[in-house]
Order: C-alpha cells, then sequence, then structure tokens
C-alpha cells in the first residue's frame, strides 16, 4: 500500500508524525487509528490494521501522540483529554483535505481515548475497540509503584515495556477523574469491541462494561488467546479481518464504475505478508479474499493458492451455467455440487512437446432432482459451455505491463 509520511499540529501545537496508508486504488473512505499507552503508530497490529483496511479502499491514518515515537512535545505534559484532543486534531487535519473519518479504531487506552473523541465528533459512523479499558484511570497500574512519588513531587520517571518515560501528576489525576460511560452511551456511532479473555493487561471485564453502556449497534468479538499488544501475526490478521467484514455494513463504500472494456472490473492483488506469500485478493465491488500457499510450499495456508482459484473458478462457473440453463428450461433441477480437481500430468500422447506437462481439470457434477436421462445428459453437454471451461481449453493471450510506482516505505 502507498504510505505518506505526515505531519500535522496536535492539541497544543506540537508536531504530530503520521503514517497516511492510503488504497491502491480509488479512495472509498478514511479511519483514524490510537495506539495504545506508551506504544507508537508503527506496532504489527495496527500495521496489519491499516493494510486490510486499504486493500478495500479505506485509507488509514495513524499517529504517534504528543511525546511518543516521532512526534513533538512532552509526553509528562500529556494526559488522557490531550490524547484525545489529539484525536479530534488528527480528524480536523483530514478533514481539510476532504478525508473525513468514518471509522475510528483504537487499541488499549488509545480505545478509551476514540471512545471518548467519537462522542463528540459527529461524523464518525463506526468504532472499533481492541483490549480498551472501560476507565482510562485503569492505566496507572502499570506503574502503581510509583504512584506516591508522582503525587508527592509532581513527576516521577517510570519503567514501561522496557523504556524510560516521565508520568506527571496531571496526567494520573486526568485519568483517574474520567468517566468514559457518559460518553459511550451518547455514542451515536456503531461500536465493535475485540477483547482477549486471557488478556492479563486490561481484563476482559472491561470489554462488558464498555458493552454494556453503549447503545445498539453493538458487537463484542473474542480475540481468543492473544496477548494485550497482538503481537501475533495470526491474531492482528484476525482483528483485522473482523473490523473489515463488520465496517462495511456502517460505512458506505460505494465502488466507482469499472473501466471501458473490463466490465467486472480491475481485481487488485496486492502481497500482504513480504515474509511469506499471504496475499489481498479486492474486487472493484468490495469483496475480498485471501491467497496462500499450502504450509508445505513454505506458506501460511489461510487462503486458496492460485491454482486453488482457477478450480473454484470452473467449478462456480459450471454451477452456475448449470442452473441458469434449468432455470430458462424451467427443468426441476433442486441442487447442484461440483468437485473438482487439478492436477499436470505427462502429455506423452498429447499433440505437444515430448514431456511437456498439461494442465488436468476434473469435474464430479452431482445433480439433484427429478431430472429424466435425456435432461440429465443434456445438462452434462451443457457444463463443457461454461465460460470459464471454454476459456481454459482454449488458447489464451496475458498482456503485462509495468507500472512505475513509489518505493513503498520500510515500516
Amino acid at each position: 500500500m502507498p504510505t505518506e509520511r505526515i505531519t500535522f499540529s496536535g492539541h497544543d501545537g506540537s508536531e504530530l508524525a503520521a503514517r497516511l496508508d492510503l488504497p491502491d486504488g480509488p479512495h472509498l473512505a478514511t479511519a483514524l487509528f490510537a495506539h495504545c499507552f506508551t506504544c507508537g503508530k508503527d506496532i504489527p497490529a495496527a500495521r496489519r490494521i491499516a493494510a486490510r483496511l486499504a486493500s478495500m479502499g479505506i485509507a488509514v491514518l495513524r499517529f504517534d501522540f504528543t511525546g511518543l515515537g516521532h512526534s513533538k512535545g512532552e509526553f509528562a505534559n500529556t494526559s488522557f483529554t490531550s490524547n484525545v484532543d489529539d484525536l479530534i486534531a488528527a480528524n480536523a487535519y483530514l478533514t481539510k483535505r476532504g478525508m473525513t473519518p468514518a471509522l475510528m479504531i483504537g487499541h488499549s487506552l488509545g480505545g478509551a481515548a476514540v471512545l471518548k473523541a467519537a462522542a463528540e465528533l459527529k461524523t464518525v459512523k463506526a468504532v472499533a475497540t481492541l483490549g480498551a479499558p472501560s476507565d482510562p484511570g485503569h492505566v496507572t497500574h502499570n506503574f502503581a509503584d510509583a504512584l506516591p512519588d508522582i503525587m508527592e513531587q509532581g513527576a516521577a520517571e517510570v519503567t514501561l515495556g522496557g523504556r524510560p518515560f516521565r508520568i506527571g501528576k496531571a496526567f494520573v489525576e486526568d485519568v483517574s477523574s474520567e468517566a468514559l460511560t457518559p460518553a459511550i452511551a451518547t455514542l451515536q456511532a456503531a461500536l465493535l469491541v475485540l477483547h482477549a479473555p486471557r488478556d492479563e493487561i486490561v481484563s476482559i471485564d472491561n470489554a462488558s462494561e464498555i458493552f454494556m453502556a453503549a447503545k445498539h449497534p453493538k458487537s463484542f468479538v473474542t480475540l481468543d488467546s492473544a496477548d494485550h499488544l497482538i503481537t501475533r501475526a495470526d491474531d492482528a490478521e484476525y482483528a483485522a479481518d473482523v473490523i473489515a467484514t463488520w465496517v462495511r455494513r456502517y460505512i458506505g463504500l460505494m465502488p466507482p464504475a469499472p473501466p471501458p472494456g473490463a466490465p467486472e472490473g480491475v481485481l487488485r492483488v496486492s502481497e500482504a505478508d513480504p515474509d511469506g506469500y499471504l496475499t489481498d485478493i479486492t474486487s472493484s465491488d468490495g469483496h475480498h479474499l485471501l491467497a496462500d500457499e499450502p504450509l508445505a510450499y513454505g506458506g501460511t495456508n489461510k487462503g486458496l493458492s492460485p491454482y486453488g482459484f482457477l478450480s473454484a473458478g470452473l467449478g462456480a462457473c459450471t454451477s452456475m451455467t448449470l442452473r441458469m440453463y434449468a432455470r430458462r428450461k424451467g427443468w426441476p433441477l433442486a441442487h447442484v455440487s461440483v468437485d473438482v480437481s487439478h492436477n499436470k500430468v505427462h502429455a506423452q500422447d498429447a499433440e505437444t512437446a515430448v514431456g511437456e506437462q498439461i494442465d488436468t481439470w476434473k469435474r464430479r457434477i452431482t445433480l439433484t432432482g427429478k431430472l429424466d436421462a435425456d435432461q440429465r445428459a443434456r445438462l452434462l453437454e451443457i457444463a463443457d459451455k461454461c465460460p470459464v471451461h471454454r476459456t481454459l481449453e482454449r488458447s489464451s493471450t496475458v498482456i503485462t505491463e509495468l507500472v512505475d510506482a513509489e518505493v513503498p516505505e520500510s515500516v
């Protein structure tokens, strides 16, 4: 996905560093992502969710809160309220670019922040939280031993995730006094709560409190054995898929008209995992699929292989063609199923070069219904007239051109 490195002014005028992940194709909507406490915009979960949404036409802005990552400002002077204000500033920046966010996503304390901010931003249509606390003051348990020093001295240095941070008294007082329930109750956006039952940082009880405080439409999805930071690739991929599938119902993703000469539009195939073979496949009308290779070939087996898609295309086309014909004839065809297998065999007796391999697809068609012998025989003939069958049997031409593009930024 193309990525823009940008900056915008935060709540106090400090320059905040951000990445705007853009779709390869048409821009259909925009999302805003808020990271967890003391984390950053480049955590694995944020990257994968952004990539998945970008593949379906949703641009995603993810940024470092004031004083974190590459953003300017002093972290010791920030608070939960300032995080909310940074989100509102990010929303204003995107609005000026004509990209007003319809979706907000927040991880951990970032989830609490988007709940608070979304209640003030009436243009937000959907909110998703991951491992979010129902009480922002929950975050203080991360540095409970230092609380006496912070309250007495006004600030103290604590170690979080192996890194030093200076926490101020104002931050502690702010998160401790903040109540999310009123904001959640007034939320005028659909809500998706994702949480792991075994989350040791923010317990599952928090998800229950957020869910109960919200009005419908609302949904809850468990992240099973995921850790709080959603560090495993499988868990991040699952969360990304759930959000992407769920949000379609609440954001109008209207694709542009297909280009001339391509009545079904353009199918975009985009690498999802540069270390493996996982690939996002998105059609211009918004359908999404995953392609991969089996484990035995170095893949992660999260989707059909390329040859699997060819077999699926042949089977689906066969079924549709038979249904179309039987419907037109008024025949009592109750159900069609097609089993497809694919193999390469040496063309020893075929009219090709000696030893060359040819592709062989085998179809086993099951027709259910009160069909007579003539009808069944005719449907078998019709199966061979399915467009994909005919495409596979005749010679095809593939025209390939190299398109110049900016080198993707490493993240």
